[in-house]
């Protein structure tokens, strides 16, 4: 009576470290495959796009397209399957994407009518989010994901300034190009300030008057320096993610880069024990 849930218990462990884990020889070729299944999908749907490709070619593709969502759809399987708490997968950020990689090309069954064409088209392209797959393999997408999470607050208040900015300068423009320039209404100019500040510069809109084109060469002057804020806060949480040791006992990551012992099972840290990527 006990042997089978043991049996079922270490069966769905070992596909758990294989699915869910990257240390093992079979979790990284797991994941080396999946990699290049998603790649392949990408192609796929980006051929699939081209209006002048042949009707044979388009038949390949569609039965290249079905071969890898059938073989994502046991991955998403297994992976309930094998999950410690399926519903906290299913939920979960990856979750949500492995289900996307898949429900498109189901969901396109049920619009066969030539009518339905354009909604199938936008279902389908729909598959290009598999692409977020990917950042689950990528060792140093928790250093970024940490150094992110810790600028958040940093970069909220940064951008808030920057909304602050736009809205000043685009009622200033406003008032002094009116609507003979262009700038019909203050989120116009809005619009024309975020274009300038951002130094993207489309030309769609641009000042008349001399005190305009002054505000106008302020601003874009401003937009270089504000560029660099972001990139500055980001790259120094980066900095001091990357020295963050993690505990060779329990595996624990939120350590100061001066620790000697883990906070959580009093293991002593060592060197060696800073994760991939640490100087």
């Amino acid at each position: 009576m006990t042997a089978v849930p043991s049996s079922r218990a270490a069966w769905r462990d070992r596909w758990h470290t294989i699915i869910f884990g990257h240390d093992t020889p079979a979790g990284r070729t797991f994941d080396v495959w999946l990699i290049v299944l998603v790649l392949g999908s990408i192609v796929v749907v980006i051929l699939e796009s081209l209006p002048e490709l042949p009707r044979d070619q388009r038949r390949i593709l569609l039965a290249a397209e079905w071969i890898i969502t059938s073989l994502f759809s046991i991955e998403y399987v297994m992976r309930l399957l094998t999950a410690r708490t399926p519903l906290r997968y299913a939920t979960s950020f990856f979750g949500i994407v492995d289900l996307l990689a898949i429900l498109p090309t189901y969901l396109s069954l049920v619009f066969p009518g030539a009518q339905a064409l354009g909604v199938v088209r936008g279902i389908r392209v729909l598959r290009v989010f598999r692409i977020f797959k990917l950042g689950e393999y990528i060792t140093e997408s928790e250093t970024l994901g940490r150094a992110l999470y810790a600028s958040r607050r940093k970069i909220l208040v940064f951008l808030s300034a920057v909304l602050a900015l736009i809205v000043v300068i685009g009622a200033a423009m406003y008032l002094i190009e009116g609507a003979a320039s262009g700038f019909t209404s203050i989120p116009t100019s809005m619009y024309w300030a975020v274009v300038t500040l951002t130094t993207v510069g489309y030309g769609d809109i641009a000042p008349q008057t001399t005190v305009g084109r002054v505000l106008a060469s302020l601003v874009m002057i401003m937009g270089y320096g504000i560029i660099a804020v972001p990139t500055g806060i980001v790259s120094a949480e980066i900095a001091r993610a990357g020295r963050v040791v993690a505990c060779p006992t329990c595996g624990v990551l939120q350590h100061d880069a001066d620790a000697r012992y883990c906070k959580r099972c009093g293991a002593p840290l060592s060197a060696s024990s800073a994760p991939p990527g640490s100087p």
